[in-house]
């Protein structure tokens, strides 16, 4: 009798221990209809992917500047000691010793001081800049790694090309599960990480502004003295607009695309200008039409998985997706105002508090990025878009994110950004109309961090739709975070 009621017991028991595991992985898998866009410079931030993870979602954390970023934060005493604790499992400790001699500020830099400079890329980096940019991109997924066992991406641009090597292996070293890339037509990406896994020497084309394409070639056995066959081949997920980008890429990449996600134009940041000819509303901005969104039956044809993001942070707005074939949505602006981004604080109280008066303006500006996309910003004061502060401002190129290589006269290889200033901008050989209403996005993103160290004026960029706002907060002076935002969207 008493074996017989321990049995029902123990079986009892390991049953519900049983559902319950089932019970959890079906909720963890509705969550991962959620997918966390890769926004800015250390907007999303390892600390934002990791707590999307953790709450179910699929994390991203952006690439861009992870070099900059890690030093900086390193300079300032590396707060918690999280980038510490990260590089000491770096499988080349050498590399991170010279790092750390380098950068880390025991205590943090004292008032007045200012960053060592982070060398600009150029085709020929430094071992110093490349065991940066290597450590920094590990750091960042290992950190948004720790402590689950969720998926995690990393969102690059591909604009930003003189890193691409560099950054993959990386992200790579530290198993990121994904890699996602926008702000062009990534066709050649998808090969580099084949390459990688396989141990070979990964390859990524510079694209000059006359044309032409340099050869950019990483040397991994010889910087690293071994091979790094083995390494995990992330899944690769284009950012696109259209079913016709989508298309092209299957045509003409040189590895496997696992999924994509789709950006309507009412996205923040960088938007794909609209296809044809450019017409303008009444305010400036260009007007998109049915060509500019995606076929979403055609892209069901593909059999590939995709999400959606732009203006569907909301439990309609996922519903919608879900319905038109879509394996969930993608979502920025509801998580770069969570307290858990990289957004400083001050601006984040503000926007909130503008938002939620319904006293925020978001535009689409055909100038002001030098990459020549349109970019989403925000009608802030005090930011980019305070137009009489800018006159007052000096330009200047020292981060070099978006430089571009141009060939001189002679033959060799020059770089040039539209956003430096202007007589050494004309005196490289670049237009006056490509540079005017540029403005430099590397230190105004920088400066929607606690990463700068000057007064460059902050750039904002949010999606069109933030009525979620006004959902999530119950005042003004309210806040919230990524469990509230998951709670939020995955209402029933």
């Amino acid at each position: 009798m008493i074996y017989g009621l321990f049995t029902v017991c123990f079986y009892w028991h390991y049953t519900l221990d049983f559902v319950s595991f089932f019970a959890k992985e079906a909720i963890m898998n509705k969550q991962q209809m959620i997918r966390q866009g890769g926004m800015g410079v250390d907007i999303s931030t390892w600390h934002l992917a990791n707590t999307v993870a953790k709450n179910g979602g699929l994390g991203t954390v952006s690439g861009v500047m992870a070099d900059r970023i890690m030093a900086r934060t390193l300079q300032l005493g590396d707060p918690g000691g999280h980038f510490r604790r990260a590089l000491a499992h770096f499988p080349f400790p050498h590399f991170v010793d010279r790092i750390l001699e380098t950068y880390f500020v025991d205590g943090g830099l004292k008032e007045g001081q200012r960053f060592k400079v982070v060398p600009q890329f150029f085709l020929d980096p430094s071992e110093k800049l490349i065991a940066l940019t290597l450590c920094a991109n590990f750091a960042i997924v290992w950190l948004a790694k720790e402590g689950h066992d969720r998926p995690i991406a990393i969102n690059y641009l591909e604009k930003v090309q003189l890193q691409h090597t560099y950054n993959m292996v990386g992200a790579m070293l530290a198993g990121v599960d994904a890699v996602t890339m926008g702000a062009g037509l990534p066709n050649k990406v998808p090969g580099m990480l084949d390459v990688i896994a396989a141990g070979g020497n990964p390859t990524y084309n510079i694209s000059t502004d006359g044309g032409a394409s340099i050869p950019s070639e990483f040397d991994v056995k010889k910087f690293f003295g071994t091979s790094l066959a083995g390494l995990k081949r992330p899944d690769f997920i284009p950012i696109i607009t259209t079913d016709f980008a989508a298309s092209y890429l299957m045509k003409k990449s040189n590895g496997s695309i696992e999924a994509f996600v789709i950006e309507r134009p009412s996205a923040g940041g960088h938007n794909a200008p609209p296809r044809g000819k450019i017409i303008l509303d009444h305010e400036g901005e260009p007007i998109y039409g049915e060509k500019d969104f995606a076929d979403l039956a055609k892209m069901r044809e593909f059999g590939i998985p995709f999400w959606i993001g732009g203006g569907l942070a909301s439990p309609d707005g996922l519903k919608w997706a879900l319905e038109n074939g879509a394996s969930g949505i993608q979502v920025g602006s509801i998580m770069a105002l969570s307290r858990d981004s990289g957004l400083r604080d001050d601006l984040r109280k503000e926007l909130l508090r503008r938002i939620y008066n319904g006293e925020v303006r978001t535009r689409t500006d055909l100038e002001l990025s030098p990459t020549g996309f349109p970019f989403k910003v925000v009608d802030l004061p005090g930011t980019i878009a305070d137009r009489e502060r800018l006159k007052e401002r000096q330009p200047l190129c020292d981060q070099g994110l978006l430089l571009k290589p141009y060939e001189r006269e002679d033959g060799s290889i020059g770089f040039r950004c539209p956003a430096e200033p202007l007589d050494i901008f004309l005196k490289k050989g670049g237009k006056a109309s490509d540079a005017e209403g540029a403005e430099c996005l590397c230190n105004g993103l920088l400066s929607t961090t606690t990463k700068a160290d000057r007064n460059a004026p902050s750039i904002i960029t949010l999606g069109d739709d933030v009525s979620f706002v006004r959902k999530l907060l119950k005042d003004e002076h309210d806040s919230y975070g990524v469990s509230e935002v998951m709670h939020y969207l995955l209402e029933d």
